[in-house]
């Protein structure tokens, strides 16, 4: 059986699960929380801290209208997942890894958590390398290095952070 709380305190964004009973217990930080609409829709939380024997503090990744308290939230056992691989390119995804773009669905099963370990010092390459943004303007005329600074200037909405995260 499911980990299965229930909503305590709703302000916002900002919303307090209650997990009590014999067989029930804590999840730990980071971890993917779902609560069921009553339109069917899943709604995923984020633990973000334990407040004492029994409840934790989790931000809803959208947003918060019609839930009400006692409504039943399901622990996960995992992190909140990003899809990986061949199957991303040219999609949208949003916060928690679900296709956007009304192309199809995309599985996340495999995907990778979003908040990982960082690399070990051993596995840190320090040669130099350009950056393949795919794009032939910037390839060509301004290559950038991995790992290096750069100064990206452009108007509202022209796409500098999806550049600077590919």
């Amino acid at each position: 059986m499911a980990n299965t709380g229930k909503i305590k305190t709703i302000i916002g964004p900002v919303i307090d699960v209650l997990f009590e009973g014999e067989n029930v217990s804590l999840p730990e930080i980071y971890t993917a929380l779902e609560v069921t609409r009553e339109d069917g829709q899943k709604l995923v939380l984020e633990v973000q801290q334990h407040l004492g024997e029994d409840s934790v503090r989790t931000v809803a990744m959208d947003s918060t209208e019609g839930l009400m308290r006692g409504m039943d939230v399901v622990d996960t056992g995992t992190n909140i997942k990003m899809p990986t691989g061949e199957q991303i390119r040219g999609r949208m995804f949003n916060v928690v890894g679900q296709a956007i773009d009304g192309i199809g669905f995309v599985s996340n099963q495999d995907g990778k958590p979003i908040h990982n370990k960082p690399p070990r010092f051993e596995d840190l390459s320090t040669s130099k390398e350009v950056l393949l943004t795919g794009i032939k303007v910037i390839d060509l005329i301004e290559p950038y290095s991995k790992g290096g600074k750069i100064g990206l200037f452009g108007g509202a909405g022209v796409g500098k952070t999806v550049l600077l995260w590919s």
